[in-house]
This record gives C-alpha cells, sequence and structure tokens, in this order.
C-alpha cells in the first residue's frame, strides 16, 4: 500500500522530548530573577513553541526592551542548567529509527535555536535520524509557515504527502497556513481540546498511540 505521506516533520520539546515542564520552571524562574511578575504555568505553557523573543512578548507583555534582554539571559541560563537530563518521551527514539528505516523523509520544525537543537540531537542520539530540520533562530516563528514550506522546497515534497507532528496550536496553525495535514499529540504543552480544534488528522494521546497512528498512515 502506498505511503499517505512521504515528508514527517516532527515538533521536538513537548512531542519528542519531555521538556515541557523544563520550559515553564526556567521561565518562571527567568522573571522572579529579573523582579517581573512570573506567568502561570498555564500562560507558560502556551507559548512553548515560539521563538523565544516571541514567546517572551506574549508570556510576559508591556516589558521594555532591557526587561525581554534580561529574561532571555536568565532563561538560557536556567535551561541550560538543566537541559542535560531530559529525556525522550518513551518509545520516541524506537518510532523516529522506524520511520527512517521505513523510508520516510523525516524533519524537525522547532522553536529552539541551531544551537540548542544540535544540543538536543547530540544529547538524545537522534540527530542522524533526520534528514533536515529548520529553527527559529533561522525562520519566522511559528505559526508562520516559512520552516514548512522551506523543508517541502528541500525534499521537493508537495503540501498534501507532508505531515506535521506537534504538541501545540502553533505547530498545527503552522501546518495550516503551509497547506500541510497535521496531527497532535495531548502529552505535551497544550489542552487536548485545544488541540482538537486545529489539527486536521486528529490527535494522539501517547507515543505509542502515536507510532500505531503512523504505522496505518
Amino acid at each position: 500500500m502506498a505511503k499517505q505521506f512521504d515528508l514527517i516533520v516532527f515538533d521536538w520539546d513537548g512531542t519528542l522530548m519531555d521538556s515541557a515542564a523544563a520550559i515553564v520552571r526556567a521561565l518562571q524562574a527567568a522573571a522572579v530573577d529579573i523582579g517581573v511578575e512570573p506567568p502561570s504555568e498555564e500562560r507558560a505553557r502556551h507559548i512553548i513553541g515560539l521563538g523565544l523573543y516571541e514567546a517572551l512578548q506574549h508570556a510576559m507583555p508591556n516589558l521594555t526592551a532591557d526587561h525581554y534582554a534580561a529574561l532571555s539571559e536568565r532563561y538560557r541560563y536556567h535551561y541550560l542548567a538543566r537541559d542535560h537530563e531530559l529525556v525522550l518521551f518513551e518509545g520516541a527514539n524506537m518510532l523516529v529509527d522506524r520511520l527512517a528505516g521505513q523510508g520516510y523523509m523525516l524533519a524537525v520544525a522547532t522553536g529552539k535555536t541551531r544551537k540548542g537543537l544540535e544540543r538536543a540531537f547530540t544529547h538524545s542520539g537522534l540527530g542522524p535520524l533526520f534528514h533536515d530540520s529548520r529553527c527559529a533562530d533561522e525562520c519566522h516563528s511559528k505559526p508562520h509557515p516559512q520552516m514548512l514550506l522551506e523543508l517541502m522546497s528541500a525534499f521537493g515534497v508537495a503540501p498534501e504527502k507532508t505531515l506535521m507532528i506537534g504538541d501545540t496550536t502553533h505547530d498545527l496553525l503552522m501546518a495550516k497556513n503551509a497547506g500541510t495535514a497535521s496531527l497532535a499529540v495531548s502529552y505535551g504543552a497544550h489542552p487536548r481540546l485545544q488541540l482538537m480544534a486545529e489539527a486536521s488528522e486528529g490527535c494522539v494521546d501517547s507515543v505509542a498511540e502515536l507510532a500505531s497512528w503512523l504505522k496505518a498512515a
């Protein structure tokens, strides 16, 4: 049976790596460090997946440019102090390895910087399995479609043969803006109800369920 998709693009944080809680903690600690009111957990989770500067503006609006610069520095400090402890969701490495072995073209579209993604690739061991990737310091932040448009162009794959998998509405709206299919995972940053409203292919609740869904695709 012919594959429904040729190119599968994964978000990273909250989709493959169990990092949402660490991002929230680092963001809240950064706010405390510079003496501003930290965002709630719900608000902090909502901005996961955006580029850092856009995320800070959404999480804590109406601050000065100096505040955002200081927040960025303190966020990186707190996140990098613990990022070596982060792990992939159970089964994520086997899933990506299986998809690569089945001949899918695999990519990552992430709100991380290039440096951050390369560090995560190395730490997780997944880097060699992905054929390409796009980061927030190279493209417009999600939900702008640039990351997906560039990846489809690089692979020569049409939107209807491309699937975006992510744990936030930012991922799903990026897919919609790029004209691709999207599948949500509910075990990351955003609530299931919000994800279901945007995902063209529905929502799965675990990596095991994701693997089963992709096996049928």
